[in-house]
């Protein structure tokens, strides 16, 4: 078989981790995708894969062979991009990562979008409340929130969000509006474990940042489980501010704590790319940048 074809392969069943669910990516059958594995493995020598009837994982020699394919085929892909020209129209697969709340309120209308104006194009997004590896895990940008560490990424700045500490007009109008950070200790809290800082609310005073260590009664694994809390007259609980922006303007939700609130966090999306990137990659930054920097939400 040809040699880019079983790299594409062999790069579907890594990412995919199995042969079935490759084989659907590519529009192979897992039999003809077994093959092809096998035989990259035999033109090698190496062994790429581990397989068992459960799982599919990469060998120490296949995860540095992956990381290799990937440069290359990008590289062609870059090649192929730059003889057609810089207007051509996307084509191919884009992998994207986001964070759950902000992929579901903002990120999915914009790939439905980009889909719509570009009918060769495929999108697979991955959201997750957590920081993934782009070069590691395969994904080609990804939607940051806060400030971005320094890294060889280059990113695009979308908007600004905020944290924010939210309750039911219920819950305030029974238990009051507390008016200073301390006062929160005398209130139900609710907390989402899905962050590292579940336990610490960080707020200002003055110019000082300071953190108060919170004892919640109730803790949660998702931040919408703790908005529902909030919304059932539960108690406070902080978020960020896209994720209960309907509420608010509904009145659903009130804010508390405005004057502590930290600075606000930028939003970027974040890619590997080269200096010219990719057209399917360029044109769905710009299509969801004028999306999200329109969003009153977001400012």
């Amino acid at each position: 078989m040809d040699q880019f074809h079983l790299m594409n392969v062999y790069v579907a069943v890594a990412e995919e981790q199995g042969f079935a669910a490759a084989g659907r990516r590519l529009k192979l059958s897992p039999p003809a995708v077994t093959r092809a594995v096998a035989e990259l493995e035999e033109k090698l020598g190496v062994k790429l894969l581990h397989r068992t009837t459960r799982y599919v994982r990469m060998t120490d020699a296949g995860a540095r062979y992956l990381e290799d394919v990937r440069r290359i085929l990008h590289d062609i892909e870059m090649a192929n991009e730059a003889a057609i020209g810089i207007n051509a129209e996307p084509r191919g697969l884009l992998t994207i990562t986001a964070p759950v709340l902000f992929g579901q309120k903002y990120v999915i209308p914009g790939i439905v979008a980009y889909l719509k104006a570009y009918p060769r194009a495929e999108v697979k997004v991955v959201l997750l409340d957590r920081l993934v590896n782009l070069l590691e895990e395969g994904f080609d940008l990804a939607i940051r929130i806060g400030d971005l560490p320094d890294s060889s990424m280059r990113a695009k700045w979308v908007g600004n969000v905020r944290l924010i500490l939210v309750a039911s007009p219920e819950y305030l109008n029974e238990q009051g509006v507390p008016r200073k950070p301390d006062d929160l200790g005398r209130h139900t809290l609710i907390s989402s474990s899905s962050n590292s800082l579940a336990q610490d609310w960080q707020y200002v005073d003055g110019e000082k940042k300071r953190a108060l260590r919170i004892r919640p009664r109730l803790t949660v694994t998702t931040n919408q489980a703790a908005i529902n809390a909030a919304k059932e007259g539960f108690g406070i609980t902080r978020v960020i501010s896209y994720q209960v922006a309907d509420e608010i303007a509904s009145g659903e939700l009130k804010t508390v704590l405005d004057a502590y609130a930290l600075p606000s966090m930028p939003i970027h999306v974040v890619h590997h790319e080269g200096l010219v990137s990719s057209g399917k990659v360029r044109r769905f930054i710009d299509l969801l940048a004028e999306r999200l920097k329109n969003d009153p939400a977001l400012r």
